[in-house]
């Protein structure tokens, strides 16, 4: 299809195609590593209620939301507000998505490169026979290392890369919908194993028994910024895709579908973690260190554990890679739509780069570890400014855009197929939009910034 300004652009093929695509941007190691030790922080089954609350009442809304401004201007995000709002300010909230997905690209597949790491040490039968004390060294000795963190980032950005010069249809939907349902697949063996150990009754008590006196400020805030972060809401993918969707398809059940498939996985995640850890004595509270310290030392306590730890690795990478080419997308279509560049050439541009930004995060525990502003390194510096601020930010304005600034008819046009579908949502909607998610979203923003304490 081609948009408004004569250019030739991609498109998903069908419903499956938008919901596999869309739900692998939004499931990553924020469902499998993120959500886990959340979950095990703050309370287990009231954290989880909270979060299905804010998935339902601010995630959809305003994952409908970027789908209606992408799909009606068929751009990038800064394209997208450059044409509905022409002479506003409001593309700088384009702007601020791509270096947005810029800034998280670079540090996200750092991350993405430790799960290829411990993939090889499994199979390697390295995590074997280690306990935390050992493993925690063996971590900290990854990290800090001078060459392997930036072998392994290197390598996840060329995967990712080569899924992105392919284009939309035969690249990042061809590779989601085989590399969705074997997540999924994986993750469900997973949940067998986990589920069937001895003890394991305990874990699933923790993750579906609320205890709702457990329920506070600080456990609603951080599940709000939990489905905010698991959603990729405020970096421009959501924009980016919805402008690949085609003119038939139905927004809002499109964005409930997506919604739903990542808070399965997430909660499905937790089924593969929880019963594991609580039946082979391990602590459900470990922080970020449950899936690179604790779990290892789980697997290592079950029997076939290398096999499973294996598994676990590779699932923890497939997810990483559905989110890293979709990050990746949003940048190279700004490159292609607003600087005129080729595909192909966009997407090299683009990948070096990053590449160089995410070298230097790769290497900000080990040789560069002296390298801080503010106190932080690099990569808590890129982590603090995407995830606390640039995220929470661009999804407020894209919630104040759509409730305040953009014609209704324009909305409703979008959510109904130009009156194809009855659209009895939309009041709702509306008053999610213009009241619920800006407050929600400017509480996690205020409390990622300090100025709300708890």
């Amino acid at each position: 299809m081609s948009n408004s300004s004569g250019i030739e652009r991609d498109s998903f093929s069908g419903r499956f195609a938008v919901v596999a695509a869309v739900a692998g941007s939004a499931i990553g190691l924020g469902n499998i590593w993120r959500f886990p030790y959340l979950t095990g922080e703050n309370g287990g089954g009231a954290f989880l209620l909270v979060y299905l609350f804010f998935v339902v009442f601010v995630g959809i809304p305003v994952m409908t939301s970027e789908f209606v401004i992408g799909r009606a201007t068929q751009r990038n995000p800064y394209g997208a507000f450059k044409k509905l709002a022409p002479g506003k300010p409001w593309y700088l909230i384009g702007i601020m998505g791509v270096a947005a997905a810029f800034m998280i690209l670079a540090f996200y597949t750092v991350v993405a490169g430790w799960t290829l790491e411990y993939f090889y040490q499994s199979v390697a039968g390295n995590l074997s026979g280690k306990n935390d004390a050992e493993l925690t060294q063996m971590f900290d000795g990854f990290v800090k290392n001078p060459f392997r963190p930036m072998l392994w980032f290197l390598v996840f950005m060329g995967l990712t890369a080569m899924i992105n010069f392919s284009g939309v249809k035969n690249g990042i939907e061809k590779y989601t919908k085989i590399l969705m349902p074997l997540l999924l697949i994986l993750l469900i063996i997973l949940c067998i194993r986990s589920v069937t150990l001895k003890g394991a009754a305990a874990g699933l008590t923790f993750l579906f028994r609320p205890d709702l006196s457990k329920i506070n400020p600080q456990v609603i805030l951080t599940a709000l910024g939990q489905s905010f972060f698991s959603l990729s809401i405020g970096m421009g993918t959501l924009i980016t895709y919805g402008s690949y969707i085609k003119k038939d398809e139905n927004l809002a059940s499109s964005a409930s579908l997506v919604v739903a498939s990542d808070t399965l996985i997430a909660v499905i995640a937790g089924i593969a973690i929880f019963p594991a850890v609580f039946a082979l004595g391990g602590s459900a509270a470990s922080g970020p260190g449950l899936v690179f310290i604790i779990l290892p030392s789980v697997f290592q306590n079950m029997p076939l554990g290398i096999f499973f730890a294996t598994l676990f690795f590779i699932l923890l990478a497939l997810a990483a890679l559905t989110s890293t080419i979709s990050v990746l997308e949003v940048i190279v279509a700004f490159m292609a739509e607003e600087l005129n560049m080729a595909r192909r050439k966009a997407t090299i541009i683009a990948t070096v780069s990053v590449s160089a930004l995410g070298i230097i995060t790769a290497l900000s525990y080990g040789p560069l570890a002296g390298l801080k502003l503010a106190g932080k390194n690099v990569f808590e510096l890129l982590e603090y400014l995407t995830s606390n601020i640039m995220l929470p930010l661009g999804g407020l304005f894209i919630v104040l855009f759509i409730g305040w600034f953009l014609n209704p008819e324009l909305t409703k046009n979008e959510l109904t197929n130009d009156g194809k579908f009855k659209g009895r949502f939309l009041p709702l909607f509306r008053f999610l939009v213009r009241y619920i998610a800006p407050v929600a979203i400017a509480a996690v923003f205020l409390y990622g910034l300090g100025i709300i304490k708890l």
